[in-house]
Order: structure tokens, then sequence, then C-alpha cells
């Protein structure tokens, strides 16, 4: 009797175990088999597209706003109390992380004034780059004028609203430097004018900011990104120290990650359209047939400009298809394919380039910056060639890309002017100006033969500065006769400052060395230039950054096409 409720159980037990294995394997079965094929669907590998860009979209080319608050010091009364409001609490918060003392007190001196500072960090950029800075002045403060002003360093984020809070990243720039206010260069009566305005190159970045590509849903698998790596990395690389190295690396099942070619500093856009006009598949023997048809898509204008850019991604391959279209007689199709051949580095590219900046507005852009990174001397003196040109700013944008290129700064002189800003004097037949920047560096630059001051008696200027023309005889320094027995006596008054005086040569050049040989800084000498117009003692053209337009629409004629049954008749212009 005491066995057969054990044995019952046993029973009970093995039955219900069985129903359970027998009831259950075919939801456990429907299960695997589900998984299964989603496990086969994921090993799968798709069809590789033609084109990289058929598979992938750019990522991280969009610029990165950074704010701040900061102060500007060394005002002359013109500052003012930060009254109380969110940018003083911050600013104060700010003071304090960095152990500032009487920070309070510090905010209401009439020398200092707080301001909202903002930045653009480009694509691409690298750690110890230079950006411009955008000086906003809040509303809550009593500052009226920032002229001469300093602004002392600040830490810069990137700023989003999440969740109806404000989140800040870390510092993603430090900035700092002299204000160049807007009412230096611009004479309306605003008076808002003088409390906004720029420091040129102020902001240093702090940390690399990387690009790449992201692969879509269709496209993404680990076999998918190692192809597409791959590919870039046959056309695009570099030798860090002795070893090679490409560009791009895949990270992620749908993400690629990609460095900056040297030869695309400063032309990440470019980059990023050639590497997504890559072909996938490796080189072989359709490569000549494509060839074939990108050059007859390289003479037809709706087609050429995304013709060059497959060509550009080919690489040396479509070097003779690129030199032919450059002899061709549309000038449209003749720029496509000398820019592209510009990035190849080839010389082939300097005159057609250098005639489609002479000739044609919207080409000048894009050719000037093709040119900035060719590796070819002549396109040394083909630069040099174009400070000829009526075009002020077909000179001026010729003579930044001189600048920045190594092989050519040094041609162009430049005198550094106690360290606030570079004065150029170049020669030039074309017609005289004067030009100040107003982006990047802080230069003056004297094109041509400028004439000389029409100065009869003195000149009123900026900040205490003020101009005027002695004799030979009531000079401090020998004159030479050829200055026409003048020289020019600079004196700056301010409150509370010793005054200041300096005798210089009695012409445009020497007026703005004065300037700086009394104090004066960059602000001081852009609003001398913009007074000087204004009241007629400047007699030359007066031009800030009359740098060529990027963006301009390039009018097409309806036979411009080497082939016009090809020519699209609802394609009349082409936005470059």
């Amino acid at each position: 009797m005491s066995r057969a409720p054990t044995l019952f159980v046993c029973r009970a037990v093995l039955c219900f175990g069985v129903t359970l294995s027998v009831g259950c394997a075919s939801w456990l079965n429907r299960g695997n088999k589900d998984d299964s094929e989603h496990f086969q669907k994921l090993l799968k590998v798709p069809e590789p597209p033609e084109l990289i860009r058929e598979a992938a979209v750019p990522h991280g080319l969009q610029e990165i706003r950074v704010d701040g608050v900061a102060v500007v010091n060394q005002l002359p009364g013109t500052g003012g109390p930060a009254l109380p409001s969110t940018f003083r609490d911050r600013l104060l918060e700010e003071m304090k992380r960095n152990e500032v003392a009487e920070p309070n007190e510090f905010l209401e001196r009439d020398d200092n004034a707080l301001v909202q500072v903002r930045g653009l960090i480009p694509p691409g950029a690298r750690r110890g780059d230079s950006i411009d800075l955008q000086i906003l002045t809040p509303p809550k403060t009593e500052a009226t004028n920032l002229h001469g002003g300093w602004l002392l360093d600040t830490r810069l984020r990137h700023q989003q609203i999440l969740n109806n809070s404000i989140r800040s990243s870390d510092v993603l720039a430090i900035g700092t430097g002299p204000v160049l206010t807007r009412g230096d260069f611009d004479g309306t009566e605003d008076t808002t004018l003088h409390v906004s305005g720029r420091v040129l190159s102020g902001g240093l970045v702090q940390s690399d900011r990387k690009l790449g590509l992201v692969i879509r849903p269709k496209y993404q698998h680990v076999k998918i990104a190692k192809a597409i790596a791959d590919a870039i990395n046959n056309r695009f690389y570099f030798f860090d120290g002795t070893t090679r190295r490409g560009i791009a690396k895949a990270v992620e099942d749908d993400f690629v990650e990609i460095d900056v070619h040297p030869r695309y500093r400063q032309h990440e856009e470019r980059l990023m359209a050639v590497v997504r006009a890559i072909t996938v598949a490796p080189e072989s023997s359709s490569t000549q047939a494509k060839l074939v048809d990108l050059g007859e898509k390289l003479r037809v204008p709706s087609t050429a400009a995304d013709a060059a850019l497959q060509l550009e991604a080919i690489g040396e391959g479509a070097i003779p298809t690129l030199v032919e279209a450059t002899k061709l007689s549309n000038p449209e199709l003749r720029f496509y394919a000398a820019e592209t051949l510009a990035y190849l580095d080839r010389a082939e590219a300097i005159e057609p380039l250098v005639e489609g900046i002479r000739l044609e507005p919207a080409f000048r852009a894009p050719a000037l910056s093709a040119m900035l990174g060719l590796k070819q001397a002549k396109a040394v003196s083909a630069l040099q060639g174009l400070l000829d040109e009526s075009s002020l700013e077909t000179r001026y944008g010729a003579m930044t890309v001189l600048r920045d290129r190594k092989d050519a700064r040094d041609s162009l002189g430049g005198e550094n002017l106690k360290g606030q800003f570079r004065l150029y004097q170049i020669k030039s037949s074309g017609p005289p100006a004067v030009v100040a920047s107003l982006t990047r560096k802080p230069e003056i630059v004297l094109m041509g033969e400028v004439s000389p001051l029409n100065l009869q008696s003195f000149f009123i200027g900026p900040a205490g500065l003020v101009v005027r023309r002695v004799a030979a005889h009531d000079a401090e320094t020998p004159v030479n006769q050829t200055q026409g027995g003048t020289r020019l006596r600079i004196s700056r008054f301010r409150p509370g400052r010793p005054d200041a005086f300096a005798e210089v040569e009695a012409n445009l050049a020497g007026l703005i060395r004065g300037i700086t040989e009394v104090g004066g800084g960059y602000g001081d000498a852009v609003a001398t230039l913009r007074m000087a117009k204004e009241q007629g003692v400047l007699v030359d053209q007066l031009a800030f950054d009359p740098l060529p337009k990027s963006q301009r629409t390039y009018l097409r004629d309806h036979d411009s096409s080497e082939d016009d049954e090809e020519l699209e008749d609802d394609v009349d212009e082409k936005t470059l």
C-alpha cells in the first residue's frame, strides 16, 4: 500500500513530461525555424552596389555650432555692468570654475563687457585648427562699444535642447583675441554694430572631427562594409611615416570611418563626393568600357559634372580621358575636366583653370580652391599672372591662394606690424585698390600703384587718432625729397593712458604702419581706412573681403554642348 501513491505520482510525472515534450515540440520547432531564417538572412551577403553612393550616405559634413559666454576687456570706458540674466549666471559659474577672484566686482567695471561668443567648426577639422568667432552682445548689458577690446579666454560648447532642457557638450573650442567690431568696417549709424563683431581665427579647435559613411539598411552587412572600405583604400591612401595607410575603416556593419586625405584638406565635401563615386567592385576588364562611357558623358553639360567626379574616383587611369576633355571648345566642359585633373595633381589642369578664373565668375571660387593644393611649380607663376587682372576679386583671390601655399607665400613679402596684422604691397598692373580682410587672417593689401593721400592738413580717425601732414622743416626725421617734402605725424589720445606719437612716410603704407606705432590694432586700421574713404582722404577703391563667391550660377548657351543632339532641353544652368 505504501508504494501505490509513489508509483501513481511517478506515472503522472512521466505522462506530464511526455505531454510537455510532445506538446511543446511544435512550438520549439517553429521558434527554431524563425530564428534560423532570421539568422540565414543575416548571413546572406547583399549584392554589392555599383557605386558606393548607392549604398551609403555621408556623415559629418555639417558644421557644428559652438557657443559660449565671455568677457571683452581693455575697453576705454565703453563697457558696462552685466545686468542680472541667465548669461551673467552662466559666466559667473564659468569664472568660479576657473577660480577667478571676485567675479561679481569684475563684471561691474566699465572697461569690461559681457558678450556671447559663437563659432562654426567645419567638417574634418582637427585639433589645433583655427576658426573665426562671432561676437554677439546679450541684450542685458550697458556696454556701448567693443572697439579696441580683447576677448578673454572662453570655452565653447555645442548645445542642444533635450527633454525641455539645454544640454552642453564637452569643450570643443577655446577662443580669445582682439575684437573687430562691425562698426569698424560698416559706416552706418546703427549703434548695435559697435557692440557686435568678430575675432579672426580666434577659436582653437580642441578635438578632431571624423567623417564617415552610413550604410543604408538594404546593404548593412560586415562584408559590404569591408568591401566599401577596401574600395576606398585602393583609391585613397597616404604614407604614415613608412607605412602605407588607407583613409577608410569599417568600424560597424553600418558605418565606415573616413580620414581626410591630405590632398583634400579644406575640401572635405569634394572628398566625400569622390569617395561615394568609387566603384565597389575591383578593377576589371569592364573598367575600360566605363572610361569610354564616362568620356562620352563628359562631353554633355548635363552629365559632365558627375562624370568628372566618377573619373576622379577612378584616379590615374582616367587622366588621358580628362586631358582630352580639356581641349573641348565648351568652357564648362573644359573646367570640369581641369578641376578634376587639379585634384589628381596634373599640370594639364593649370591653363584651363586660369582661363576659367579670368573669364567666368562662376568658375573662380572652385578653380582657385583646386589650385590651392595643386603640387605643381607652374601653378605659382600662373597665380602670380592673375595679380594683373582688372577684376579685384580675381586678384585678391589669387593673392590669398599664394599666401596659403607654402611654396609661394614668401614671394608676397608682407610686413608683420607689431604682431597685430600683416600689410602686403602687391605689384599689379590692374586698377589700384585697398583690401581689408574680414575672415581668417587680419591683413591689409595694397594692390598696384596706390594713389597719394588726399590730406590737406589733418584727419581725425577712430579711438583718439589724429593724422596731420607736416612740412619738411617741421618733421623730426629727415625727409627724402621724393616724398614730396612732407611726412605724417600721428597722435593718439586716450583717457587714462599716455599720449602716443609717431612720424611716418606721407603715404598710405606709412599711415597704416604709424597706427601700430602709436598702439593701434587691426580694428583701428580698418576703421581709419573706412573713414578716410568716406572723407575723400583715400582716393582709390576700398574693399572688404572681395573674394570670389561660391555657388554662383553658370548660365549655359543653348549651343554649349559638344553634341547638340545629346543636350537636354530642360537643363539650362548649372550651379557651381
